[in-house]
């Protein structure tokens, strides 16, 4: 899940926890419990998101890195 996706998740599910009435579906189906279920996971998809991206280094050619430091003699 992107960071796109995540915020998608995380701006329905502040819309249905906080502009929608509770009650809006019956008694049965909990809006306001859904709407959050759906901004955790926007929460955790960022958090997942940041962590793999920080973690994607530069990927470092042994050609080129050997090449500008060569073995000590």
């Amino acid at each position: 899940m992107g960071i796109g996706v995540s915020i998608f998740f995380l701006t329905i599910g502040a819309i249905l926890k906080f502009a929608i009435e509770p009650d809006v579906l019956g008694d049965s189906v909990h809006i306001d419990v859904i709407g959050i279920i759906f901004m955790v996971a926007g929460v955790v998809g960022i958090a997942i998101s940041v962590f793999l991206t920080s973690r994607r280094g530069v990927i470092v050619d042994p050609e080129v890195h050997h090449r500008e430091n060569p073995p000590p003699v």
